[in-house]
């Protein structure tokens, strides 16, 4: 099947606006009569339940923590992007548009990425009408810093805690609707399936995380945004809640899922230390602004203390390999870089398995003081987890899993090849291509919440009877057995081996073959390797406690049950992309000098898989990407 993503035509700079003309409106009278569920309460899903419920629509929210605010969009730090042009540098709206297709290495689609950057100055001022604290130069007006990949700055931020004070601006104005009457707040529920009645999305599935209770819910429109699936590798910088379950439920009920070999290894990452780990910690990429990555030019000076090695010794690889972009290379690159310094044997720390984040130069430039002032949190951070003072010994990074480019496959309106299913944020394949560009995801979830779905949803709802399908229809019954029968299954095999383990096999096998570097061979034996890990696991897992309880055993094993169906089709999407392109780096397919090589002729296209069964070959349905205002080209950063 060729995919149509439903783009706009005509001059790419009024698509938008066009758009949003062309598309019919519900009256606000007749929005009171519809629901919507909104699954996921972070950036994305929270700022969607808040305009939606503003709008007049009956609005459910769903999260699995026990407040909308402890969503995983808490966890971002460096900023949030926008063509705003503050510093007069030259940003534009085509700029930051040129930016990110050239960041996602050309395999996203032009007129959602247009869109996003046309949008991202209209969240900055909703933002700050709500409150955000932004940072401020002296004068008062709003600070910005330099992100990779770009060579202006635009990334507004609020120290190294912007998702922290953007999620508590989404927050408020969701709590505000609840206080209405608008949105209806469900916590401590989880998703577990999609009901889809005649091909059309009309509910969810959820199990109440504090009795155990399986409950259905009916909506005229579902919504998911639910976040990403890093945690496919186990060690990530995730939250240890995050997972691939609501997505992958959505793709075993036919959505197809697109691009899922995308997923992106974040460069500045405190090095793991240890099995004991369950997860890792991110340091801001907006520390390599005035951190130098750097590692011993010999072998024999690794074990020394950074402070004894002298300048001439040092080797500045980001600097020496990409002079244009320096420490500021996108992620991808960055990481990549890291990793050769390592496998060079001249990486640092415990492991050797680490490179130095220094800031040495730019507190000797502008002083200790000023330091603190930008990143104070995450140099507290930082020491106390290492026991060591950056401002005094340069950082030890290395890098990890970090965020899911791909995700379901969504139509220029984020809806889903289901109807009714739409999908938001790190959720949706749509805006990030091949790599995400830092301080992107926190404007792609604002911008799908506050922006784009309350426009394109109508659309949908006008040609829907509403309540016309609730939850007495025979398929939510059908759901609640299926989701039911899974969590009996699970504690009746009360086998020798904890979820835990199962899940750090996993991430083994996924971190050593489908890491940062990809093979035919290693692809292959991750797809021999998956299958029986998951058979193991449906036969020697054991599950403790009950189901009529809080049981953190069950919510993890159904997580880690999907990660093993998930994964497989993960490594065959990374095994079907015979090139390099951003974060997917197939080692066959790499210029002479270590560059990802991409095949424009065969490969620039969307993937969208289509789920078969877990003992079948998924389905391969594509969606051709065309770029006529952004010529394709060699990616560099030199």
């Amino acid at each position: 099947m060729i995919l149509d993503g439903k783009c706009p035509t005509g001059p790419i700079q009024d698509s938008w606006d066009k758009h949003r003309f062309d598309m019919k409106l519900v009256n606000p009278a007749n929005k009171r009569k519809y629901k919507i569920l909104v699954v996921g309460t972070g950036l994305a899903g929270g700022a969607a339940a808040a305009s939606l419920g503003e709008l007049g629509y009956n609005v459910e929210a769903f999260c699995y923590q026990d407040s909308a605010r402890r969503a995983h969009s808490i966890a971002a730090q460096g900023g949030i992007n926008a063509a705003k042009n503050y510093p007069n540098d030259g940003d534009s709206i085509y700029r930051l548009f040129y930016d990110t297709i050239k960041g996602g290495d050309f395999r996203a689609r032009e007129a959602d990425v247009w869109r996003l950057a046309q949008v991202s100055n209209n969240i900055i001022d909703q933002c700050v009408a709500q409150g955000v604290p932004f940072a401020r130069d002296y004068a008062g007006y709003l600070d910005t810093r330099s992100f990779g990949g770009a060579q202006v700055s635009r990334t507004f931020y609020a120290r190294g805690q912007t998702g922290q004070q953007l999620l508590l601006g989404a927050y408020q104005a969701l709590m505000r609707q609840i206080k209405v009457g608008t949105v209806k707040l469900h916590a401590r529920r989880e998703m577990l399936d999609l009901v889809v009645v005649d091909g059309v999305a009309k509910g969810i599935t959820v199990r109440n995380l504090v009795s155990g209770e399986i409950e259905s819910h009916w909506g005229d429109a579902v919504i998911l945004a639910t976040g990403g699936y890093m945690n496919v590798f186990y060690l990530s910088t995730n939250a240890m809640g995050c997972s691939v379950t609501a997505t992958w439920k959505a793709a075993k009920k036919g959505a197809f899922f697109a691009n899922p070999c995308y997923t992106q290894i974040h460069p500045t990452c405190i090095p793991q230390t240890g099995d004991h780990q369950s997860k890792l910690t991110l340091m801001s990429e907006s520390l390599r602004n005035d951190g130098r990555c750097w590692v011993p030019k010999k072998k024999e000076d690794c074990e020394k203390k950074a402070a004894d090695i002298p300048e001439d010794d040092r080797d500045y690889y980001l600097e020496r390999k990409y002079p244009s972009f320096g420490n500021l290379a996108p992620r991808d690159i960055a990481s990549r870089a890291a990793k050769e310094q390592c496998d060079d044997e001249r990486g640092v720390g415990p492991g050797k398995r680490g490179v130095y984040l220094d800031f040495q130069s730019s507190i000797d430039r502008v002083g200790e003081n000023t330091i603190a002032e930008r990143y104070g949190n995450l140099f507290q951070m930082y020491e106390k987890i290492t026991d060591e003072n950056a401002y005094k010994q340069p950082m030890r990074i290395y890098p990890a899993p970090h965020y899911a480019m791909g995700g379901l496959w969504i139509d220029y309106n984020c809806m889903s090849n289901l109807p009714g299913l739409f999908v938001l944020g790190e959720a949706n394949f749509s805006v990030h291509g091949a790599n995400r560009l830092g301080a992107s995801a926190l404007m792609q979830g604002l911008a799908d919440g506050y922006f784009v779905i309350p426009n394109t949803i109508a659309h949908y709802l006008v040609g829907v009877a509403p309540g016309a399908v609730k939850a007495d229809h025979p398929e939510f019954k059908k759901s609640v057995d299926e989701v039911q029968g899974q969590v009996d299954t699970l504690l009746s095999i009360n086998g020798t081996k904890t979820v835990s383990e199962f899940h750090r096999e996993l991430g083994k096998i996924m971190w050593e073959n489908v890491g940062m570097a990809r093979s035919e061979e290693s692809l292959n034996f991750a797809l021999k390797k998956i299958p029986e890990l998951r058979e193991e696991f449906w036969q020697n897992v054991k599950v403790t406690g009950s189901k009529a309880e809080v049981n953190s055993q069950i919510e993890n094993a159904g997580r880690v049950a999907d990660f093993l169906e998930f994964s497989a089709l993960l490594t065959k999407d990374a095994l079907t992309r015979e090139e390099s392109c951003g974060g997917h780096f197939r080692v066959e397919h790499q210029t002479a000098d270590g560059e990802a090589m991409r095949d424009d002729e065969n490969f620039t296209y969307v993937a969208a898989w289509e789920f078969k069964g877990n003992d079948k070959e998924p389905e391969l349905h594509k969606e051709p990407l065309k770029f006529d205002n952004i010529k394709l080209a060699v990616r560099s950063y030199k």
